[in-house]
């Protein structure tokens, strides 16, 4: 297969937005909250743009020093994001669901890094950084929903370990609605990616399924620490 990567211009990135102005004019229209769409498709040029020229200069950097900055901030970020539907106890849960994702999100981190991929160095930039991020935005994902799903939870009055089964099961649902779909459904982004840059199918399908494997177990484990720790702090309040 050829490898060579089709280049897209900025003329071209401008046609691939041009139906988006179609569902803005519908937006303007039916609920006239049009600028809120202009914004996010601001914020998201800017962003993509930004994190572009930062990637280059990540993915050069030759000190471990520096990618174990970026997967930190990763995690704080991540961590507050997560429970954005509890704001309101946001400062009090902070700590269990920065812990659940260092833990939960680290060790599948270090296990396909260094158990699948063997990377050498450790800290190899262009694998360790995409993975992390894959790693620890689905886990805040699946985190997210189980937090806002516990409370809502606690606030029926029912117990917290049934808060905490129910709460689980319902952050795990997208995650196993994606293993379904895979391949069927859809082709996920990164197997997608592999094959319009020139990978094999059966290569790209490979990665895929480590990918897969990592997601789901990332989102479980940091799922299952963070409510086994909010949990046990309401059984002895």
């Amino acid at each position: 297969m050829n490898g060579n990567v089709i280049q897209i211009e900025w003329l071209e990135i401008g046609i691939a937005l041009l139906p988006m102005t179609l569902v803005i004019a519908i937006l303007f229209i039916w609920s006239g909250r049009g600028w809120t769409a202009i914004y996010s498709i601001a914020r998201m040029l800017i962003q993509l743009i930004v994190i572009g020229y930062f990637l280059v200069f990540i993915f050069n950097a030759t000190d471990a020093w520096i990618i174990c900055a970026v997967l930190a901030v990763m995690l704080l970020v991540a961590s507050w994001i997560s429970l954005g539907p509890v704001s309101e106890v946001r400062f009090r849960l902070y700590p269990s669901v920065l812990l659940a994702l260092t833990l939960g999100g680290g060790l599948v981190l270090f296990t396909v890094t260094w158990g699948v991929l063997h990377l050498d160095p450790w800290y190899q930039p262009r694998y360790m950084v995409p993975l992390a991020g894959m790693i620890f935005a689905n886990s805040m994902n699946t985190v997210s929903i189980a937090a806002e799903r516990f409370e809502s939870e606690l606030s029926h009055d029912h117990s917290a370990e049934k808060s905490k089964r129910i709460a689980f099961h319902a952050g795990m649902i997208p995650v196993i609605n994606s293993m379904f779909a895979v391949g069927l459904v859809a082709l996920p982004g990164m197997m997608t990616g592999q094959i319009l840059s020139g990978v094999s199918p059966l290569i790209a399908a490979r990665y895929q399924i480590v990918v897969m494997a990592m997601l789901f177990a990332a989102s479980g484990l940091s799922a299952a620490i963070y409510l086994q720790l909010v949990s046990r702090s309401v059984g002895s309040r």
